[in-house]
């Protein structure tokens, strides 16, 4: 089943470079390109992708709020990773925040954009933890902090422990394998943490952590 993927920025080189490394795969097709952010709803509408490639910053309607506005409105949103020219723009900080299933640098390599682009069309999460962590200490923890002593009383210790690893980076059967527990179990708690923390996927639950002060950046 082909991969449909909606390229989202308003140089014409770069969508022109992402759509020559997608078509070339079997199994990926670009359905549709916008140079700004107001053009997505329309083009969701219209062409139905699995997948959206969108730039940050662009000059009208940007990344964040045009990721914003299709996580909210659309009923079956397609999954979304913003691209960014620098690893520490705030934008993406707000847009992971805002639902964004991750983030690529434009200086990525084209195999790695492949592959990102196939991990969170079949339901992964690009995370990583080092950029993140980053991220959140520059930002520094939100004003909703005190709500991270809500959570620790709301998350079962296992729960606790299973974030810490998420934030990690780890996978479902590599927290398992430090737990001592089945994939199963660990997909439970993550679905359980999800809940509570009301976090669309695992990027955004643990940008909610450091955001808290239930995980430092140290």
């Amino acid at each position: 089943m082909t991969i449909k993927v909606l390229l989202v920025d308003d140089e014409r080189l770069i969508r022109a470079g992402l759509a020559a490394i997608i078509n070339a795969e079997e199994d990926l097709a670009v359905v549709g390109e916008a140079s700004d952010g107001a053009e997505v709803p329309d083009a969701v509408a219209r062409l139905r992708p699995d997948v959206i490639l969108m730039d940050v910053r662009m000059p009208r309607l940007d990344g964040i709020q045009a990721t914003r506005h299709i996580l909210d409105t659309v009923r079956e949103p397609p999954k979304i990773i913003v691209v960014t020219t620098f690893e520490n723009d705030e934008y993406v900080y707000d847009a992971l925040k805002a639902g964004a299933n991750g983030f690529l640098l434009k200086r990525t390599r084209p195999e790695e954009i492949l592959q990102a682009v196939r991990m969170v069309a079949h339901g992964d999460t690009l995370l990583f933890p080092a950029a993140i962590r980053e991220l959140a200490a520059a930002h520094g923890p939100s004003p909703a902090g005190g709500r991270a002593a809500r959570w620790h009383g709301e998350l079962t210790e296992r729960e606790a422990d299973v974030l810490r690893l998420v934030a990690k980076g780890r996978s479902n059967a590599e927290i398992a394998g430090e737990l001592f527990v089945s994939p199963q179990t660990v997909k439970t708690h993550v679905g359980n943490i999800l809940a509570k923390l009301q976090a669309r996927d695992r990027t955004q639950a643990v940008i909610l952590a450091y955001e808290t002060g239930f995980i430092t950046p140290g």
